[in-house]
Parts: C-alpha cells; sequence; structure tokens
C-alpha cells in the first residue's frame, strides 16, 4: 500500500489547470528532498529567510520537511500574525498541500517508531554506538575535503569489521551474551526495515513533487479539515484557519513598504502625474463642485472596458479592477497590522469607508485610496498591477498613475525531481566514466528518518535540535520568493505595454468629468499628450528609489 493514498476527505482543486502554475511550483516545495539551505538559493534581495541551525546535524530537517511546517505553523496558527495577499496564486491550495505532505510524513514516522522501538529502544547500546558512527560519518562528510567522502566510507566499512569482530569473540556469555549480539545486529536489521518503509514515501512524495509541476491532477487530501461530529474541535478550528486564510487573500487592503513597493504587488518601476489648476472654462461661471471620489468612479467605468478594442487582435484578457487601501509601514518592519473596527468587515474596507478616504486622506498621515487594474499573465508567474489615485489640494488636481510588477517565482520551485546518480570510472578504462543510478533513500537518509521519527510527536524539541526555518516578515507566499521580472523578455514586455493604455484610458475618463463639471481642461490635455508620449520610454525604472 503507498503512503499517504487512502485517506478520506476532499479534494482540493488539482493543479491541471495552467493558470496555477505558480500556485503549483510553491506547494511542490512541500514534497522535496533537497536540502533546507537550498531555501537561501530562492530569496530575493527584499526578502530573506532564515535557517535556524540546530544541535544535532543528524537530525536536521530537509526543504520539504521544514517549509510545510513553518507554512503550517505560520498561516494556520491560532493567533498568527496577518499575512500579505498571494497575487497570483492561491495560498490555500498551497497550505493543503502541505498538511497532505505532513500526513503522509506523519504516517511514514509511525511506522519507522514502530521499527525504532523494536530494533532500536529494546537494544538502546547498540542503537546508540550506532548513531554515534552515523553522526562521525556526517560530520566527516560536510567537510570540504576531497577526500572526505572516502573517509566516511571508511570509517562505516571500519566499524562493520568491528562489529562481525565482536560477534565471532564475544566477550559475554548466556544472556548477556546474546543481547550484546541481538544489540550489534537488530539495528542493522531495523534499518533495512525502515528503508523499505522510507523508499515507499519517497516514491510517493516525488510523484505529488513530479505531478504538480507535469500539471497532473494531484490533489491533497486533508481529512482532518472536516469535523466529522460536534465534538472534533481540532477539525473545526483547522476548517476556520483555512476559511480565514481565504477571506484574508480576498482582503482589500495593502501594504507600502518603501523601496520594496507595495508587499505582494512588487516594487513601482514607473509612475506619470498629470497635475494642473482647475480653472473654469467660463469666466463667469464657477465650476461645478465635484470629489476625487466623483473622478474615480468614471476612471473605474472605463477601466471596466480594458479587454475591448476596435480590431480582433486578441489584446487585453479581462483584468482584476480593485479599490485598495494602501496603508504606510516601515521598510524594515517585520509585522502588518490591518485596518479593524467597525468599517471593516471580513478583511474588507467597506465601501462608504474607502470612499471617505479617497475624498478626505490626501495629506498627512494616514491610510491612501487606489485604483488598481491588475493582469495575472504567464500561468500565474507574472502579476501586473496599476494603481490611480486622484488628489486635490488647493486648486491643483493631481492624477498618479503607478505601475507594480511581480515575477515568477525562483526556479528553485520549478525544477523536477531527479533519480540521483553519480558518475564512476570505467574498471578497464579509467579515463571514462559512467553514470550509475543510486538508491532513491541513501544510507544515511534511512539513518536520519528513524533518529528524527520519535521526535515528529513533540516539534519544538525536534526543531531545536536539528534545526528549522524560519519564513521572511511580513510574510505572503507569493512575494516573499518572487524575482524580477526584467530579465524575461516577453514579461518585461507585457509589463511595459500594459501601460500607456491604462493611462489614455485613465487621463480621458478623468478629463470627461471635468468638462462636465466646467473645468478649463486645455492645460490637462496638453500634460496627458506630453505623458502619453513620456510613458513609451521602454525602460523601467526603481521609481521608489528617490536621489535625496
Amino acid at each position: 500500500m503507498s503512503i499517504g493514498t487512502e485517506w478520506d476527505g476532499p479534494q482540493v482543486p488539482v493543479s491541471g489547470d495552467a493558470s496555477h502554475a505558480a500556485t503549483s511550483a510553491l506547494a511542490s516545495a512541500a514534497y522535496r528532498d533537497s536540502a533546507m539551505d537550498d531555501i537561501k538559493k530562492a530569496d530575493n534581495e527584499w526578502h530573506q529567510s532564515t535557517v535556524k541551525g540546530g544541535r544535532i546535524a543528524l537530525l536536521k530537517p530537509n526543504l520539504g520537511e521544514a517549509f510545510s511546517r513553518a507554512v503550517v505553523a505560520r498561516m494556520l496558527a491560532p493567533g498568527r500574525k496577518p499575512l500579505i495577499q498571494s497575487f497570483g496564486s492561491e495560498p490555500q491550495f498551497v497550505v493543503e498541500h502541505c498538511l497532505a505532505a505532513n500526513n503522509i510524513r506523519r504516517e511514514r514516522d509511525n511506522r519507522l517508531t514502530a521499527v525504532t522501538a523494536l530494533c532500536g529502544v529494546l537494544f538502546l547500546p547498540g542503537l546508540i554506538v550506532w548513531l554515534l558512527v552515523f553522526q562521525l560519518r556526517t560530520y566527516i562528510a560536510k567537510r570540504d575535503d576531497r577526500r572526505a567522502g572516502s573517509l566516511a566510507t571508511a570509517l562505516l566499512l571500519a566499524v562493520g569489521v568491528l562489529a562481525v569482530l565482536f560477534l565471532v569473540k564475544m566477550p559475554f556469555a548466556g544472556f548477556w551474551g546474546w543481547y550484546a549480539r541481538l544489540a550489534v545486529i537488530l539495528p542493522v536489521v531495523g534499518w533495512f526495515w525502515a528503508k523499505r518503509i522510507c523508499e515507499a514515501a519517497a516514491k510517493d512524495l516525488r510523484g505529488r513533487w513530479d505531478g504538480l509541476l507535469s500539471g497532473t491532477s494531484v490533489g491533497a487530501k486533508v481529512p482532518e479539515a472536516v469535523p466529522r461530529g460536534p465534538n472534533q474541535t481540532a477539525a473545526e478550528e483547522l476548517r476556520q484557519s483555512l476559511a480565514r486564510l481565504s477571506a484574508e487573500q480576498q482582503s482589500n487592503s495593502v501594504f507600502y513598504a518603501g523601496p520594496k513597493g507595495i508587499l505582494g504587488m512588487g516594487t513601482r518601476w514607473g509612475a506619470w502625474q498629470l497635475a494642473e489648476d482647475l480653472m473654469p472654462a467660463d469666466p463667469t461661471r464657477e465650476i461645478h463642485p465635484f470629489r476625487s471620489w466623483d473622478v474615480i468612479r468614471a476612471i473605474h467605468d472605463q477601466l471596466s472596458l480594458l479587454e475591448r478594442g476596435p480590431l480582433n487582435t486578441g489584446g487585453f484578457p479581462k483584468p482584476s479592477i480593485k479599490h485598495w487601501i494602501v496603508t504606510p509601514i516601515g521598510e524594515k518592519a517585520s509585522a502588518v497590522s490591518r485596518p479593524e473596527g467597525t468599517d471593516v468587515e471580513a478583511f474588507q474596507v467597506k465601501p462608504h469607508a474607502i470612499q471617505d478616504i479617497c475624498n478626505k486622506q490626501q495629506f498627512g498621515s494616514g491610510d491612501r485610496h487606489y485604483l488598481g487594474v491588475q493582469w495575472t499573465l504567464w500561468d500565474g508567474q507574472l502579476v501586473i498591477t496599476m494603481l490611480i489615485t486622484v488628489t486635490v489640494l488647493h486648486q491643483t488636481l493631481r492624477i498618479e498613475v503607478t505601475g507594480h510588477a511581480l515575477g515568477p517565482v525562483n526556479p528553485l520551485f520549478t525544477s523536477k525531481p531527479e533519480a540521483p546518480t553519480k558518475e564512476v570510472s570505467k574498471s578497464l578504462k579509467p579515463w571514462e566514466t559512467r553514470t550509475i543510478k543510486l538508491p532513491l533513500v541513501g544510507t544515511d537518509e534511512v539513518v536520519r528518518l528513524a533518529a528524527r521519527a520519535p521526535l515528529t510527536w513533540y516539534p519544538p524539541l525536534l526543531n531545536w535540535l536539528g534545526g528549522s526555518l524560519a519564513l521572511p516578515e511580513p510574510f505572503g507566499l507569493r512575494h516573499a520568493w518572487a524575482d524580477q521580472p526584467w530579465r524575461h523578455r516577453f514579461m518585461a514586455d507585457d509589463a511595459l505595454r500594459a501601460a500607456t493604455p491604462v493611462l489614455r484610458v485613465v487621463h480621458s475618463a478623468a478629463i470627461r468629468v471635468l468638462e462636465d463639471n466646467g473645468v478649463n481642461t486645455e492645460k490637462f490635455g496638453a500634460r496627458s499628450s506630453f505623458l502619453s508620449g513620456n510613458v513609451q520610454d521602454p525602460t523601467p525604472r526603481k521609481a521608489d528609489l528617490y536621489d535625496a
């Protein structure tokens, strides 16, 4: 029976939909068996993961173990800190795969614990000796010396020879003699038994890893998230945590972290501002009073028509248009605090509060309002966001359009599993090499998993002994490991091309409102024409880095 394939429970959406490519790539990290330190390769300049070292190298977790535990603890724990939205991905899908991976490993660890108890704990002296040998072997193998691997293997062989001599020339007799023999032999027998358990689990984990990246139907069964009775409080709490995660993902509150840009949307690469005085078109009449919200509402209506055009040439897909409340935080802030109170419900700032912020909070401290038009492209690997804000100070109306781009997830998450191999010299032709296949689960890996298994019942102790992964804060799955899109020619083109039509739609809608309210739009039109030419500059810039 394959581990982790016979659970009852709901099946979450599978990864076959091409729009889930970025989500599936992040979810695949839960099943990976590479070194935990590899996560550092995926960090970008703004968000850094922390690998916490343990006390015993033999108990160190791999990437999948550390990632899945860290993500579940950070995103589902009671009383957790607020999360950053994962635009272009589905965080619940990733979390459920982390839960499923934990379940597979838990079932494997339960079996390994039984093996360790029968073949190890009952013969503790022999188990301790073998563990010390493997701990010393691991320490030697970590050295940079080229001969470290050979020395580690030689150590294991030498101990094996000593074990055989010990069995042949046993210094004890009677009960203790037989006990000593079993203490030497049974840990080795347990290792072979554990190896079969570990290989079955590794095949299951790698199959899911490959399936997620190949686009096949890989669902995560999480039966513990479905309460089956009124007394299953843990299942109900997990269900509520997943529901809270989905609700927070839909929040219309975001955070501006200085040079990092808007968290979850990426850095600001361009900004275009139209600012002119409000002068009456007819000097004998006053301007008809209007508010910033009136301009924003007209822009919103026009942006909803962006996918339409005079020619049938493809063009824009349907964008997501949303009103955002942006809260400023420090560049090095380690946490965020979402708006609370009567104006917020289920992480959503209510429409009347949005309108008040748009009209009144335009200068000084406080949150700001932005109208956003967003496209999720390249199977979720590129998120383009254009933000529009309208302010009126004294007689000056300012319409600002800014471009944000979130690039693809780091290639670490898109690499497929490869069978372990090793190049060796040919026996008769030592100048030539050949590739041989290695076991899916090596000797050291079996010992590591068997040693960790009994401690998985108390994760804090296991993390203290073996180490753990601390996720970058403020944490959001998508932006934490996103690369810049500018190294991908077509992604960069898409981001740059979106700016011009959005800018022109915004300006035309705003000028129409001004004309309807008796404003002289001559200067606005001239400025708009200038910006329409300037926006065609094909160079993205770091617009949030002010040279002051």
